[in-house]
């Protein structure tokens, strides 16, 4: 990995929902080492700064995508950014996904809002290679139809995607209704033999995992992300502590026996 910002051109640009975008990027120079899913890469916008965002896409080429949601300054300069414009990179950052852990096992993947972004790279492997793997289950929740990421993508996934609810349905929503975690009953997967992917937001995070454990589900089998509060990448400015974890070096991806215990505490 790097210090320093390395450039990469917009070769492509794809809006998501009313804020949010997926920019695809390709080094214009020498590549950064490859990211494994999971994984995030400090994002620069120049003149403006950088944020951490983990990639929802990783190409052959050394190209990657990452989704971006407008909540400031830098995630607004990213989203307005054009195909052939240039924005910085460094990374790779944080723990991965490790869909190794999963091969001869069921896979589930549960996914909330934005996060499904994080876990596409996963589900994509897994698709890719249906042998390596018994069932591969994907649940996606988002608050409205419009809060829905890569829609085409996600019905394309058909052969692996369980279930797709929304909190709040407009007049067109055909779909179920509700919170992600009611798509678990419909879910085949042996609950001894299952490892579990979920990312999202965190009172999401923690209920899919509570029932997920409580289905028989072992901790060290259910991997949850937490991008919570990452600035710098490297562990020296603590806003991304979580209790006893500095999540942008023993995370983001973590196992939910790790994580069960400071979700737990509402002040941290």
């Amino acid at each position: 990995m790097t210090a320093v910002p390395v450039p990469h051109r917009v070769v492509a640009r794809r809006p998501e929902t009313a804020d949010t975008v997926t920019l695809r990027l390709e080094p214009v120079g020498e590549a950064l080492p490859d990211f494994a899913p999971g994984q995030f890469a400090m994002v620069h916008c120049f003149g403006r700064g950088e944020i951490p965002v983990s990639v929802s896409s990783v190409q052959a080429t050394g190209g990657l995508a990452h989704t971006i949601r407008s909540v400031g300054a830098v995630s607004e300069g990213l989203c307005a950014a054009r195909v052939g414009d240039v924005v910085g990179l460094r990374g790779p950052y944080g723990t991965a996904w490790e869909p190794a852990r999963a091969r001869g096992r069921d896979v589930l993947v549960v996914a909330g809002g934005i996060g499904l972004a994080p876990l596409r790279p996963l589900i994509l492997a897994a698709l890719a290679e249906p042998e390596a793997y018994r069932r591969v289950n994907v649940l996606v929740g988002a608050r409205t139809p419009g809060d829905l990421i890569a829609r085409r993508e996600v019905e394309s996934w058909a052969t692996a995607c369980t279930g797709v609810t929304v909190d709040q349905p407009d007049a067109d929503w055909r779909g179920d209704v509700g919170v992600v975690t009611q798509l678990l009953g419909r879910a085949l997967f042996d609950p001894q033999d299952t490892t579990a992917y979920v990312c999202g937001p965190e009172p999401m995070i923690r209920a899919t995992a509570r029932d997920l454990a409580h289905r028989g589900v072992p901790g060290e089998h259910i991997r949850v992300s937490l991008e919570r509060n990452m600035r710098c990448a490297t562990g020296h400015c603590g806003h991304c502590q979580l209790g006893p974890l500095l999540l942008c070096r023993a995370g983001p991806v973590v196992d939910w026996n790790r994580a069960e215990g400071v979700l737990s505490v509402r002040e941290l």
